[in-house]
């Protein structure tokens, strides 16, 4: 079993606070094992099992307590020896009905401290998100980082290979499990469950109509500037019959279900958040070769991009696309001291033309932040006019104290 550190560090921090603890992230990025990981390690620390319940709404066996409210709580709490402090897992909690009320009632009982997790942001825009405001916290998980999927191999000799693979594959943890030949279908089975539990029955669509046509071009269109309006165009111009407004509800759909999540762009000289032309980055790269063949024709440079996005997000970080007069930074990032640093991404910079280019936008801003050019070129770390260029694998792999 692959250690998810990070998350580990995160749960543990807040044991015992209180505040409802959330795990969020994507159908089958790992949520249900991190908070498994999480149990494990209590009971390495001395908590019994009269002092853990762990409760997936998933499972066949726990379907009964699905639309009875009242007999899974008293369950819960008769399990449990409330003289002491006690630990609540509820995974995928969506599921059972008022669910809210449940965690509530968990929440104000004395000595019970609660972990739930969902597979959508609905988890947190529904009720919960009100009834519980300012009394849970939320933890994003993502799907394994480079280095989190390097760890899962004896053989490191050749990382350059292992990141081709990633790029390729993704890093859901599933892939890991299964040979080459199965990950497209099983990626492809992952999306259409979450298409038909979190996206059909949420939004109460019953016709697909034009909904895979907008997930293929988005994944096709990952790291450019996209709007509803355009992507409307584009389909009719190929024949589809389609408003600017479906393809509105659709996106919020895929950020929702966190297929996409959605960039804002920032005016660095101006210091405000613009509200055009987000860019929209998928959650897992796998999913692209998965819906699109192995023959289509890809953008590495914007695949780069997708993968440092996400692990900028798993650092923490505040992520924007950057605006520097009318030229584009890829990423102006807010780090957790709460300074600034700007980061371009290209697949190579050794032509002088293109390094030229990926220079420009750090040079048009003026103050003093630090400025990353990461590449997959092969040499030691180099620094031109205080702007670092780094390769972009020992930047996944360093230290996240160095980070």
């Amino acid at each position: 079993m692959i250690r998810r550190d990070r998350y580990l560090e995160m749960l543990t921090g807040l044991r015992d606070k209180n505040l409802i603890k959330v795990l969020t992230g994507i159908r089958r990025c790992g949520k249900s094992t991190v908070m498994q990981m999480f149990r494990d390690y209590l009971m390495e620390d001395g908590v019994t099992s009269s002092q853990i319940i762990f409760l997936n709404f998933e499972d066949f066996e726990n379907n009964k307590w699905l639309n009875d409210l009242e007999g899974l709580y008293y369950y819960i709490i008769n399990q449990l020896d409330l003289s002491k402090k006690c630990y609540v897992f509820l995974d995928e909690v969506q599921q059972v009905k008022e669910f809210e009320r449940l965690v509530d009632g968990l929440y104000v009982k004395p000595n019970i401290d609660v972990y739930v997790t969902g597979s959508n942001a609905y988890l947190l825009s529904s009720e919960l998100g009100t009834l519980l405001t300012g009394r849970y916290i939320s933890i994003h998980i993502l799907p394994f980082s480079f280095k989190e999927y390097v760890s899962a191999f004896d053989d490191k000799s050749r990382i350059d290979l292992l990141f081709n693979r990633f790029l390729e594959n993704g890093g859901m943890p599933g892939t890991l499990e299964i040979q080459d030949d199965f990950i497209e279908k099983y990626l492809l089975d992952v999306y259409n469950n979450i298409l038909h539990k979190d996206i059909m029955v949420r939004n109460r669509w019953h016709k697909e109509n034009n909904f895979e046509n907008i997930v293929k071009f988005m994944l096709d269109a990952v790291g450019s500037s996209l709007s509803s309006n355009n992507i409307a165009g584009v389909l009719k111009n190929e024949g589809y019959k389609i408003s600017h407004h479906t393809v509105e509800n659709y996106l919020q759909a895929l950020t929702e279900s966190y297929l996409f999540y959605k960039v804002p762009r920032y005016d660095i000289k101006g210091k405000n958040i613009l509200r055009t032309l987000e860019k929209y980055y998928a959650v897992d790269l796998g999913f692209k070769q998965a819906l699109l063949g192995k023959s289509h024709k890809t953008d590495f440079g914007h695949d780069l991009e997708n993968i440092v996005y996400l692990e900028l997000l798993r650092r923490n970080r505040q992520v924007y696309i950057g605006k520097a007069d009318r030229v584009e930074m890829d990423f102006a990032v807010m780090t957790n001291s709460g300074d600034w640093e700007y980061i371009q991404v290209a697949w190579t910079a050794k032509e002088e033309s293109t390094f030229r280019r990926e220079m420009r936008p750090f040079e048009l801003i003026k103050d003093f932040n630090r400025r990353i050019l990461l590449t997959t070129d092969v040499e030691p770390v180099t620094t031109y006019k205080g702007i670092q260029k780094r390769n972009i694998i020992d930047w996944l792999l360093e230290d996240k104290e160095k980070a």
